[in-house]
């Protein structure tokens, strides 16, 4: 474990090195990880673990694209693959990775199996904070246990492939065996995570559903689109709008960002580029805080997360969300984004070979 000092914050962070494969084994040796759900940080998390020698089970509903997934990628019908009431039977740890909605529906399912002593794993504190709406209160006498990863569970494999690690958080709800936070850090380094900082369940999903609806999807979609649209509603083209607003950002400038910081990329572009981003990014600030002020009061108070619930409880809901999908993905914006995507130099040279 090592402390990092941010500002005049202390925090304290678990990494890889912490929990070596010998380690993982004495904690993880004797139990059995049922994973609810072959989603994409369920099949991510789940292959993560068994490349790193933990006994893993896979419970999926029969007969549907993800158990048929499953079965793709090596999880064998009655032996590491079974349905979603068995496996959580022979789990002592059940890592409950269905979606929001889902683990609303199977709850009444699932508290039978939770015996004592058994753990049960999040990735999200949804049905745990919002238990007023999701029903999903654990028997007093099991651990209680969150990890987060900071990102898709596609990028949670690809990463671990890669050698490297995600980020991720972790969080202990309730420890009725005495061991609920090793069991947590010792999953957290088995499924991928490159360090862990802690956080509460009410934390993790507070700051997850803003992220969500802000800068990591909704809010930074919403400013592509704006500018998008000023650009052509001023005659640039399709390409070129695209180009300045997503290519140029997602290809060259963020990535950047990423390994080096805001600050760097600042000193590091040109004197007009910087000008106008110092001067400007002010603006936007004060411009977009208040709609964040507002984003996170109704994340706090319940009110997206009763929005969620009751969408994906209608009977047509795959079907609308299919239809705002598509109509996404005709947009002109997108459709110049998969034009431009085909033109970059690696993708013209495979469709050349």
């Amino acid at each position: 474990m090592r402390q990092i000092q941010i500002g005049n914050v202390t925090e304290t962070v678990v990494e890889r090195a912490d929990y070596p494969p010998q380690r993982l084994q004495a904690i993880l040796g004797s139990e059995t990880v049922a994973v609810l759900g072959y989603g994409v940080q369920g099949r991510g998390q789940s292959l993560n673990m068994k490349d790193n020698g933990v006994n893993v089970i896979v419970g999926q509903r029969e007969k549907t694209r993800s158990w048929d997934l499953a079965v793709q990628d090596g999880w064998t019908p009655g032996r590491t693959l079974f349905p979603l009431e068995e496996a959580a039977q022979r789990g002592t740890i059940v890592q409950y990775l269905l979606s929001d909605a889902g683990q609303k529906e199977f709850w009444p399912k699932l508290k039978p199996h939770l015996t004592a002593g058994k753990a049960l794993y999040f990735s999200h504190g949804f049905s745990i904070v919002y238990s007023d709406q999701t029903g999903v209160v654990p028997p007093e006498n099991i651990d209680v246990i969150l990890v987060a990863p900071k990102g898709s569970g596609t990028t949670v494999r690809r990463l671990f492939l890669e050698g490297k690690g995600i980020n991720a958080s972790f969080a202990v709800h309730q420890d009725a065996t005495g061991k609920a936070r090793e069991r947590a850090l010792a999953l957290g380094i088995a499924i991928g995570s490159g360090y862990l900082f802690e956080t509460t369940f009410q934390k993790e999903v507070f700051s997850d559903l803003t992220g969500e609806r802000g800068v990591l999807m909704g809010a930074i979609y919403g400013l592509w689109l704006a500018q998008y649209e000023v650009l052509r509603e001023h005659g640039h083209s399709p390409s070129e709008a695209f180009n300045e607003t997503v290519e140029e950002a997602t290809q060259s400038l963020y990535p950047l960002i990423a390994e080096n910081g805001m600050d760097w990329m600042y000193a590091n572009c040109s004197t007009t580029a910087q000008r106008g981003a110092l001067d400007w990014f002010k603006r936007f600030r004060d411009a977009a805080k208040p709609v964040f002020e507002e984003l996170y009061r109704k994340v706090a108070e319940g009110e997206e997360t009763r929005r969620v619930l009751e969408a994906n409880s209608r009977s047509d809901y795959r079907q609308q969300l299919e239809k705002e999908l598509k109509e996404v993905a005709d947009s002109e914006m997108w459709q110049a984004g998969a034009v431009v995507r085909s033109l970059r130099p690696e993708r013209a040279a495979k469709s050349k070979g």
